[in-house]
Protein backbone atom coordinates (compact mmCIF):
# COMPACT_ATOMS: atom_id res chain seq x y z
CA UNK A 1 0.00 0.00 0.00
CA UNK A 2 2.91 2.44 -0.39
CA UNK A 3 2.51 5.57 -2.07
CA UNK A 4 4.21 6.27 -5.54
CA UNK A 5 6.17 9.41 -4.41
CA UNK A 6 6.82 10.74 -8.11
CA UNK A 7 4.36 13.69 -8.47
CA UNK A 8 3.61 12.68 -11.94
CA UNK A 9 2.52 9.03 -11.02
CA UNK A 10 -1.34 8.87 -10.01
CA UNK A 11 -2.14 6.22 -7.26
CA UNK A 12 -5.01 3.94 -8.15
CA UNK A 13 -6.52 1.58 -5.49
CA UNK A 14 -9.95 -0.09 -5.11
CA UNK A 15 -11.58 2.03 -2.06
CA UNK A 16 -14.98 -0.48 -1.03
CA UNK A 17 -15.16 -1.50 -4.97
CA UNK A 18 -14.35 1.94 -6.01
CA UNK A 19 -11.22 2.84 -8.44
CA UNK A 20 -9.78 5.77 -7.03
CA UNK A 21 -7.13 7.71 -8.51
CA UNK A 22 -4.86 10.21 -6.64
CA UNK A 23 -3.18 12.95 -8.73
CA UNK A 24 -2.14 16.60 -8.00
CA UNK A 25 -4.75 18.95 -9.39
CA UNK A 26 -4.74 21.03 -12.19
CA UNK A 27 -6.30 23.75 -13.48
CA UNK A 28 -9.01 22.04 -15.38
CA UNK A 29 -10.31 20.81 -12.10
CA UNK A 30 -10.83 24.09 -10.72
CA UNK A 31 -14.89 24.31 -10.88
CA UNK A 32 -15.12 20.68 -9.67
CA UNK A 33 -12.35 21.48 -6.81
CA UNK A 34 -14.85 24.36 -5.78
CA UNK A 35 -18.41 22.63 -6.37
CA UNK A 36 -16.72 20.04 -4.22
CA UNK A 37 -15.85 22.64 -1.13
CA UNK A 38 -19.65 23.51 -1.41
CA UNK A 39 -20.89 20.01 -0.77
CA UNK A 40 -18.06 19.53 1.38
CA UNK A 41 -18.43 22.10 4.37
CA UNK A 42 -21.64 23.77 5.34
CA UNK A 43 -18.94 27.22 6.65
CA UNK A 44 -15.16 28.07 6.54
CA UNK A 45 -15.16 26.92 2.40
CA UNK A 46 -11.96 27.95 0.56
CA UNK A 47 -12.87 30.55 -2.07
CA UNK A 48 -12.30 30.17 -5.69
CA UNK A 49 -9.36 32.46 -5.78
CA UNK A 50 -7.77 30.21 -3.08
CA UNK A 51 -7.87 26.69 -4.54
CA UNK A 52 -6.65 28.28 -7.79
CA UNK A 53 -3.81 29.83 -5.88
CA UNK A 54 -2.71 26.78 -4.14
CA UNK A 55 -3.01 24.68 -7.36
CA UNK A 56 -0.33 26.96 -9.01
CA UNK A 57 1.19 27.45 -5.66
CA UNK A 58 5.24 25.95 -5.51
CA UNK A 59 4.75 25.55 -1.72
CA UNK A 60 1.09 24.05 -1.87
CA UNK A 61 0.15 20.87 -2.79
CA UNK A 62 -3.50 20.01 -3.73
CA UNK A 63 -4.38 16.37 -3.95
CA UNK A 64 -7.44 15.41 -6.13
CA UNK A 65 -9.05 11.59 -5.16
CA UNK A 66 -11.17 10.77 -9.63
CA UNK A 67 -13.35 8.04 -9.32
CA UNK A 68 -14.33 6.19 -12.46
CA UNK A 69 -18.07 6.57 -13.17
CA UNK A 70 -19.43 5.61 -16.41
CA UNK A 71 -16.64 5.96 -18.58
CA UNK A 72 -15.85 9.69 -16.75
CA UNK A 73 -13.70 10.70 -13.84
CA UNK A 74 -15.28 12.45 -11.53
CA UNK A 75 -13.79 14.42 -8.73
CA UNK A 76 -14.92 13.08 -5.08
CA UNK A 77 -11.80 14.04 -2.93
CA UNK A 78 -9.58 16.36 -2.16
CA UNK A 79 -6.23 17.37 -0.04
CA UNK A 80 -4.65 20.61 0.89
CA UNK A 81 -0.82 21.01 1.97
CA UNK A 82 0.82 24.06 2.78
CA UNK A 83 4.71 23.97 3.38
CA UNK A 84 7.22 27.06 4.20
CA UNK A 85 10.64 26.53 2.36
CA UNK A 86 12.26 26.87 5.66
CA UNK A 87 10.72 24.30 7.65
CA UNK A 88 10.49 20.58 8.17
CA UNK A 89 6.79 20.49 9.09
CA UNK A 90 3.75 21.04 6.67
CA UNK A 91 0.21 21.60 7.66
CA UNK A 92 -2.75 19.59 6.02
CA UNK A 93 -5.25 22.93 5.86
CA UNK A 94 -8.24 20.29 4.19
CA UNK A 95 -9.37 16.94 3.22
CA UNK A 96 -12.51 17.17 1.83
CA UNK A 97 -14.97 13.97 0.46
CA UNK A 98 -18.03 14.23 -1.59
CA UNK A 99 -20.91 13.10 0.69
CA UNK A 100 -21.97 10.61 -1.54
CA UNK A 101 -18.91 8.78 -1.20
CA UNK A 102 -18.48 9.36 2.34
CA UNK A 103 -17.36 5.71 3.67
CA UNK A 104 -15.94 4.62 1.14
CA UNK A 105 -12.42 4.92 3.00
CA UNK A 106 -11.32 8.24 0.87
CA UNK A 107 -10.37 10.18 3.55
CA UNK A 108 -8.10 8.18 4.38
CA UNK A 109 -6.83 7.44 0.56
CA UNK A 110 -5.90 11.12 0.93
CA UNK A 111 -4.58 11.28 4.03
CA UNK A 112 -2.19 8.56 3.04
CA UNK A 113 -1.48 10.42 -0.43
CA UNK A 114 -0.95 13.83 1.91
CA UNK A 115 1.62 11.86 4.05
CA UNK A 116 3.63 10.99 1.06
CA UNK A 117 3.58 14.07 -0.58
CA UNK A 118 4.89 15.62 2.46
CA UNK A 119 7.87 13.39 3.08
CA UNK A 120 8.44 14.03 -0.99
CA UNK A 121 8.77 17.18 -0.41
CA UNK A 122 11.34 16.47 2.34
CA UNK A 123 8.94 17.30 5.46
CA UNK A 124 9.24 15.14 8.39
CA UNK A 125 6.31 16.27 10.43
CA UNK A 126 2.36 17.04 9.48
CA UNK A 127 0.21 19.37 11.54
CA UNK A 128 -3.63 19.89 11.13
CA UNK A 129 -6.77 21.63 12.88
CA UNK A 130 -9.70 19.77 13.01
CA UNK A 131 -13.34 20.87 13.96
CA UNK A 132 -13.95 19.65 17.64
CA UNK A 133 -17.21 18.04 17.14
CA UNK A 134 -15.96 16.24 13.38
CA UNK A 135 -16.05 13.05 15.57
CA UNK A 136 -15.33 11.29 11.89
CA UNK A 137 -12.06 13.48 11.43
CA UNK A 138 -10.95 13.21 14.77
CA UNK A 139 -11.07 9.11 14.77
CA UNK A 140 -9.51 9.22 11.61
CA UNK A 141 -6.80 11.37 12.37
CA UNK A 142 -5.97 9.14 15.49
CA UNK A 143 -6.29 5.97 13.39
CA UNK A 144 -3.58 6.89 11.29
CA UNK A 145 -1.35 7.75 14.65
CA UNK A 146 -1.93 11.38 14.73
CA UNK A 147 -1.02 12.94 18.39
CA UNK A 148 -3.50 16.08 20.17
CA UNK A 149 -1.04 18.81 20.93
CA UNK A 150 -2.97 21.56 21.96
CA UNK A 151 -6.61 23.42 21.14
CA UNK A 152 -7.74 26.53 19.51
CA UNK A 153 -10.82 28.43 20.46
CA UNK A 154 -12.71 30.34 18.22
CA UNK A 155 -10.88 29.01 15.60
CA UNK A 156 -13.78 28.36 12.65
CA UNK A 157 -16.42 30.84 11.87
CA UNK A 158 -19.24 29.62 14.06
CA UNK A 159 -17.00 29.72 17.23
CA UNK A 160 -16.29 26.20 17.38
CA UNK A 161 -12.26 25.22 18.62
CA UNK A 162 -10.29 23.46 16.87
CA UNK A 163 -8.31 20.50 17.87
CA UNK A 164 -4.84 20.81 17.04
CA UNK A 165 -2.98 17.25 15.91
CA UNK A 166 0.64 16.62 14.54
CA UNK A 167 2.46 13.56 13.87
CA UNK A 168 6.04 12.97 12.49
CA UNK A 169 6.73 11.09 9.46
CA UNK A 170 9.52 8.80 7.95
CA UNK A 171 10.28 7.67 4.22
CA UNK A 172 9.24 4.23 3.69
Amino acid sequence: MDLPLERDVSRRMQASGLAVTIRPAVPADLDALVALEHAAFATDRAERRAIRHAIRSATMSLLVALARDGGEDILVGAATLERRRTSLLARLSSIAVAPARAGHGLGSLLLDAAEADTIRHGRTRLRLEVRADNGAGIRLYERHGYVRTGIKPDYYEDGMEAWCYQKALTPA
